[in-house]
């Protein structure tokens, strides 16, 4: 029996390598806890604010102004978990950082949810390929995002459970699949494109059953909840996506897309020209926004593709342009990048725009940042320590590049989908699969399946 090919080993011990590099920056960040009393950065920039994500959404699951006073544009669902998974006597007539200090449940829940994921995730990888297995377990379940999410308290660690349970190997029943997926819109409602996406593989009855879940998910909840009705949810997330104006450099923190960025350029709330000069701004304004429009029409390409041969392109891929495709549209947090590398780890060490795309996860999952600009220190009061702390901040690389990284995957891996179905188309492939020749040929010159080829390749 022999071993891997010597490429392959070289990529083995990078992946090795990447994931060491996210375990020592991981010790830095608590070493930086130990003796600074706070979270560097890139993690928030407020140290007395951690874990708040969870509890504010749990303050507000008990108001029935979540939707008119607080405008949230979550699903009721994210409200409903929120009281089971807490003690509710904390909120009766408190809010704020003194709920935290009350309901030791919801702390507990948290980081419970944070260890599963770690082990489903890791069961998940060797399930795919024992051999790179680890590295990739170790960077997704506790590289940058889902570390971020951990001390913001964000309940898309619980949505990510059920994304992985959802498009992962580890369920065998469809039903299933579909009930987590349902989950998953649910919690995050971005996430029906990953669903829809399943459309392009012509999974017609898997798609029925997503959406069918997560009606049915739906109605639950807004029946428990008793509020959230479907047209507060879409005047919500419409007056929130209309009003979104960056007003200082900390709107892009931790961005997903260049949103925050381009609406800091333009300079509505903030003097940004005054800083960088109207000709950087300038050019950021016509750049920012092509690359954007680039990484969407890479994946719209790459969906015509699939659409085209099914067959040719993985079932994850399709989740990825779904997932991609709303995530680079809407600005949604930078840890919702996890969604995205889930997928992109389960990709395979071939070619080129895998590898690539591959190795930016990787970097997207350093819990690091190369600060080059610094502001003068300032006293906050830390969670982690108790106590007021001097914290030192400053302009990040990483602010400006994570969300073209971003985009650079979803390049990569729709120029390898497009090559391998322009392959397939080149040699013929639909010729030998029977089973979708009820498909449209869609380009001239393409020879139909026939029965007798099937055949004679069982002989």
């Amino acid at each position: 029996m022999t071993g891997p090919a010597p490429s392959r080993r070289r990529w083995l011990w990078l992946e090795y390598l990447f994931a060491a590099g996210v375990l020592a920056l991981i010790a830095k960040a608590m070493w930086s806890v130990w003796f600074d009393g706070y979270l560097p950065q890139p993690f928030f920039y407020e140290p007395s604010d951690t874990f708040m994500d969870w509890f504010n959404t749990a303050y507000w699951a008990r108001d029935d102004g979540v939707y008119d006073s607080w405008r949230t544009i979550y699903p009721p669902l994210s409200f409903v978990v929120l009281r089971l998974l807490g003690k509710g006597s904390c909120y009766a007539g408190a809010e704020g950082l003194m709920v935290r200090d009350c309901d030791w449940v919801g702390l507990v829940v948290i980081h419970a949810i944070f260890v599963l994921n770690i082990v489903l995730v890791a069961m998940t990888f060797f399930k795919l390929d024992r051999r790179t297995a680890l590295p990739r377990a170790v960077a997704l379940s506790t590289g940058l995002p889902m570390l971020y999410a951990l001390e913001r308290g964000n309940i898309l660690l619980l949505c990510f459970t059920a994304m992985l349970l959802a498009f992962g190997p580890l369920l065998k029943s469809a039903r299933l699949r579909w009930l987590f997926a349902g989950i998953a819109v649910n919690f995050k409602i971005y996430l029906i494109a990953t669903v829809a996406a399943q459309l392009l593989r012509r999974r017609w009855l898997w798609c029925e059953g997503a959406l069918i879940a997560t009606l049915l998910v739906y109605l639950l909840s807004y029946g428990v909840l008793g509020v959230g009705t479907p047209k507060e949810i879409v005047t919500n997330i419409t007056d929130y996506s209309s009003g979104f104006i960056a007003a200082q450099v900390l709107d892009i923190w931790y961005s997903v897309t260049y949103q925050p960025l381009i609406s800091l350029l333009e300079g509505q709330s903030f003097p940004v020209t005054n800083i960088v000069g109207s000709q950087v701004s300038e050019i950021g304004l016509i750049v920012l926004p092509i690359l954007t429009r680039l990484g969407q029409a890479s994946i719209l390409a790459a969906a015509a593709a699939t659409w085209m041969r099914p067959e040719v392109v993985p079932p994850h891929r399709v989740a990825f342009f779904g997932t991609a495709l709303a995530l680079i549209s809407s600005e949604a947090g930078g840890y919702t990048q996890m969604m995205v590398m889930l997928f992109v780890f389960m990709e395979s060490w071939r070619g080129v725009a895998r590898p690539s795309a591959i190795i930016i996860c990787y970097i997207l999952c350093l819990p690091g940042e190369i600060v080059i600009g610094y502001i003068p220190p300032i006293i906050r009061e830390s969670y982690f320590a108790g106590r007021q702390v001097e914290v030192e901040f400053g302009v990040g690389l990483g602010m400006f590049l994570r969300p073209g990284l971003l985009i650079t995957v979803a390049l990569c891996l729709s120029a390898a989908t497009i090559r391998d179905v322009w392959v397939d188309i080149r040699h013929q492939g639909w010729k030998d699969r029977w089973r979708y020749r009820r498909d449209w040929p869609l380009l001239p010159g393409i020879l139909h399946p026939r029965p007798h080829r099937l055949q004679g390749r069982a002989q």
